[in-house]
């Protein structure tokens, strides 16, 4: 386990990695599911914030002890009072956003920030009340009026954890520590080809719920029926009955739950319309748990593989997607709001494309949720990524829990059809083993869709390359990354490569692309221009058409992202140019030649 600062380490170990004994450390709450369809008050906006990159706001409380934390909020009682910091003088920050992007003094900084927010607060009696964070890249940890109440460690992943206690009527503050620090045994872990955005990246919310509340839910259909829908719930206080309606289904049931507060659901739905990118359709479902109704808009449909084939709704479908970070587009930064989900979905529609890969990391839940409502299928992914420390117990519990925080939050949209359990990991012993527990997780926590990965693949052969990597044998659909054309070799040599497998399975190509300068022109062999990047594009096709088990790709990217690792004035500045689109929303040329060939597939299938 990394030299983590001592309050991280046991936090760490208390939320993250099961160990025999009770730990005092404060733990989040399990997620509340469907927050954005709950009341809640925000605490979007803007926070005060400290850079911290020793620590001091923590460590100085805690080795002298006539010091106060940046947590306490303190403020001098008298003139002899030393408090060397102060919120209410500090600068400002934006909630949701990271700090990167909004301070030129921060934009390369890795460390420690403490946000700090006051808040008026009317407290009701009947209520419970949890802070809900959307995410906070890497470790945080929560103080309310100077009460510790919860610590996570996860960039990506939402947590909530309950408040009840520590929040009072009247006047509050909330701090939150952040640190982005990158470690070795971490998820991700210390390489990767992203920018390492800090902060408070997605919505932090006050969330209101009775003493005894619905805390989750899960309703699917059935795997292997177009009829028959299948779940459970989960009351949180106590255990009653959960009433599930689907009104224009006619549907009502009440569901008895146990001692636990768990209850299992089979319903029979008769006359059901499919939910597909061509008939997006939601219904509104209900769960009635007496003082607590939520309502969601859930979509319902089937995805298998058979043989080669991927079938949605029982039908082979090619999927026609890209592959997207969580770059905001037309400004810098994280991307987090629904205008944001918006506008880099509807580039994937004009595409022609019904599919997005969201890499490397789960996205925010607005990307997850306008694509249920545009019709985009989905692969989600967690950030095991390229040289995780494989043989570490610590970082595996550290990758299942970010996968069961992924899958807890968007398990009942209908758009996410794969759970990626990775990109890129290098074939080892130790990584088998891990990448299998990934795989027994997924498939215990959600049964109904398929798992996948990005494997690399070497060539058995001059013009043959070879998928063989023995993670395909526990995995539903193969995905594979390469790059003809710009890592190795060059674009026309696509025209005469073969692709091999042993698997009997479908494959999607989820990497393939170059780099180019918008508006940068030239010869089809100058590197980076836009001409260049088309030509790679138009043999990568040739090869692609020949691949007889291929059943989708998604080029590497949408749209061009920041990224440490690429340093090359002018043409880069920091950012990676394999985008279909620039930085500022201007499309290539290689974004109609993709364009184009969706348009023929869509016609083929």
């Amino acid at each position: 386990m990394r030299h983590l600062p001592p309050f991280i380490s046991l936090v760490f170990l208390a939320t993250i990695f099961t160990v025999g004994a009770a730990s005092a450390e404060p733990q989040p709450s399990p997620l509340i599911a469907s927050i954005e369809n709950r009341k809640t008050i925000s605490l979007n906006g803007t926070w005060h914030y400290i850079a911290d990159p020793y620590d001091n706001g923590y460590y100085d409380y805690r080795h002298h002890p006539r010091k106060d934390g940046y947590f306490l909020n303190a403020q001098p009682k008298s003139p002899q009072d030393l408090i060397e910091y102060n919120f209410e003088k500090s600068d400002t920050l934006q909630v949701p956003g990271d700090w990167n992007s909004q301070r030129k003094e921060l934009f390369m900084y890795e460390g420690t920030v403490w946000y700090e927010r006051s808040f008026l607060y009317h407290k009701p009696a009947d209520k419970r009340t949890f802070l809900s964070v959307g995410a906070a890249n890497y470790e945080s940890r929560v103080w309310v009026n100077g009460t510790e109440v919860c610590a996570h460690i996860g960039g990506f992943t939402s947590y909530n954890c309950e408040i009840t206690d520590a929040v009072k009527d009247g006047d509050n503050f909330v701090v939150i520590y952040v640190n982005d620090n990158r470690h070795a045994d971490a998820v991700p872990t210390v390489n990767t080809d992203w920018w390492n955005y800090g902060g408070l990246t997605r919505d932090v919310e006050l969330v209101e719920v009775p003493k005894v509340f619905l805390q989750d839910y899960f309703l699917q259909l059935q795997k292997g029926s177009q009829s028959e829908l299948a779940g459970w719930v989960k009351v949180d206080g106590g255990s009653r009955p959960v009433t599930v309606r689907i009104p224009e289904l006619h549907i009502e049931k009440q569901i008895q739950t146990d001692a636990n507060g768990y209850g299992r659901i089979v319903l029979t739905a008769a006359g059901l319309t499919l939910w597909s990118p061509d008939t997006p359709k939601l219904y509104d479902v209900e769960f009635d748990a007496g003082d607590d109704v939520v309502h969601d808009q859930i979509g319902f449909r089937t995805i298998e593989v058979r043989g080669q084939d991927i079938l949605l709704n029982g039908k082979p479908i090619f999927l026609r997607g890209v592959s997207v970070h969580e770059e905001a587009p037309y400004r810098s930064g994280r991307a987090f709001s629904t205008d944001d989900a918006r506008t880099l979905l509807g580039w994937v529609k004009e595409m022609n494309g019904n599919y997005v890969r969201l890499a490397h990391y789960p996205h925010n839940r607005n990307m997850t949720r306008m694509a249920d409502r545009m019709g985009l299928l989905v692969w989600s992914e967690i950030p095991v990524y390229w040289t995780i420390d494989w043989s570490n117990p610590a970082t595996l519990a550290n990758a299942k829990n970010q996968l069961t925080e992924e899958i807890t939050r968007d398990k009942n949209r209908a758009a996410i059809i794969i759970w990626s359990m990775g990109n890129e990991t290098p074939i080892s012993d130790p990584r088998m083993a891990f990448m299998r527990e990934l795989v027994k997780t997924a498939r215990g926590l959600d049964p109904t869709r398929l798992i996948s990965a990005a494997l690399e693949t070497h060539y058995s052969e001059p013009n043959v390359k070879m998928i063989d990597d023995p993670l395909g044998a526990d995995l539903d659909v193969i995905g594979c990354n390469e790059y003809v054309g710009w890592y190795e070799r060059k674009a026309e040599d696509a025209d005469h490569i073969t692709w091999r497998t042993p698997y009997d399975k479908p494959l999607i190509m989820t990497e393939f692309g170059a780099d180019a300068e918008f508006g940068l022109h030239g010869s089809p062999d100058q590197r980076w221009t836009e001409e260049f990047q088309e030509n790679v594009y138009r043999h990568q096709i040739v090869m692609l058409n020949k691949i007889p088990f291929l059943r989708g790709t998604t080029p590497w990217i949408l749209m061009d992202f920041r990224s440490p690792r690429r340093v090359l004035p002018v043409v880069q500045d920091f950012y990676n140019r394999k985008g279909l689109i620039s930085d500022r929303g201007q499309k290539k040329k290689a974004f109609y030649v993709m364009q184009e060939f969706y348009k023929e597939k869509s016609s083929s299938h």
